[in-house]
């Protein structure tokens, strides 16, 4: 037998034997793999979700969008807390004003259970017929909120471990 050709079978070989050991540790990584993404999404699944709620209002006009908000708004994230849905609920407005481009009047922030329940299309008008019997006023007041909005984001927020490696 030649030099080529026992050459040539040996790297056959050691390919044949490399591919079989991978195949047989593969599945063994993977379900390390999913172990630790399990892991992961349950981590996630415990962790609170934090989303900032910005509000610019017309101007002149926050102090009107505030009583709104607290009247009609506010209430439904109480009894969204009473459910266990939402751990907390704070609110700011700035104490100086800024540029117009960058201005905000009112910022909520809400602290959900999870990503999950904060992405879960949760429907609260069964709790916003139950607060407000009055529908129609309701309807109205929550329109007039609106209105006087020039702007509104929603900032989901994530924790950053400075002192992380």
């Amino acid at each position: 037998m030649s030099f080529a050709i026992a050459s040539s079978r040996r790297r056959w070989l050691a390919v044949s034997l490399f591919t079989a050991a991978a195949t047989l540790a593969f599945p063994f990584s993977s379900a390390r793999q999913a172990q630790a993404s399990a892991a992961q999404q349950s981590s996630a699944a415990d962790k609170p979700y934090v989303i900032e709620y910005y509000y610019k209002a017309k101007w002149g006009h926050a102090e009107e969008f505030i009583a709104l908000f607290k009247k009609n708004h506010y209430p439904v994230l109480k009894k969204e807390i009473e459910l266990g849905r939402i751990l907390k609920v704070f609110a700011q407005a700035p104490r100086y004003h800024a540029t117009e481009d960058g201005r905000w009047d009112f910022r909520t922030t809400i602290v959900f259970k999870n990503a999950q329940i904060a992405n879960d299309n949760f429907d609260s008008a069964p709790l916003i017929k139950e607060l407000y019997p009055d529908q129609d006023s309701y309807k109205k007041e929550e329109q007039r909120r609106f209105e006087i909005l020039d702007a509104h984001w929603d900032l989901p927020i994530k924790d950053f471990d400075l002192d992380a490696h």
